[in-house]
């Protein structure tokens, strides 16, 4: 990956498929005097997708070591949206309670479990099911989803 910051926007549009006009900043993770970083700098919200188990016990402990965890603190500590979409499995009793903390605290926690009922045809699918679930946590509306209209389907056989 790319060193260089403008570089490293170049590299995420890229793989993201994202045109080169509009405002990507990307920030070195030691960088904790980045923006983001303060409570003066406002932001929608932030999202850590996917969040390790590691960084879910630091942030429920109040231990911020580098640029994401300084910015999720951040966030919680102003009362801002923060989403983390967990991604181990089986959870531990540590984890549901480190996870429980977050959530007492605000967090946002969405596990990265994809609905069946819309039918996915693809593992992209399950994927935009569930980054378009954590981005309602900030009212984002910007992936495809079938979403549910209530009653009763029958079961595909």
């Amino acid at each position: 990956m790319p060193t260089n910051p403008e570089q490293q926007a170049s590299f995420w549009r890229e793989q993201a498929g994202i045109p080169t006009a509009g405002n990507l900043r990307c920030h070195a993770s030691g960088n904790v005097g980045a923006t983001i970083a303060s409570g003066s700098y406002r932001t929608q919200g932030m999202m850590v997708i996917p969040c390790s188990m590691s960084t879910v016990g630091k942030l429920a402990a109040g231990l911020s070591s580098d640029l994401l965890e300084r910015a999720a603190d951040v966030q919680i500590k102003e009362r801002r949206s923060l989403v983390l979409v967990p991604r181990e499995t089986p959870l531990s009793l540590i984890h549901l309670r480190n996870l429980t903390a977050l959530a007492e605290a605000g967090a946002r926690i969405v596990p990265a479990i994809p609905a069946w009922y819309h039918n996915p045809q693809s593992i992209n699918d399950l994927v935009d099911f569930v980054v378009a679930r954590a981005l309602d946590q900030l009212d984002i509306d910007c992936v495809p989803l079938r979403r549910w209209k209530g009653g009763t389907q029958p079961c595909p056989d």
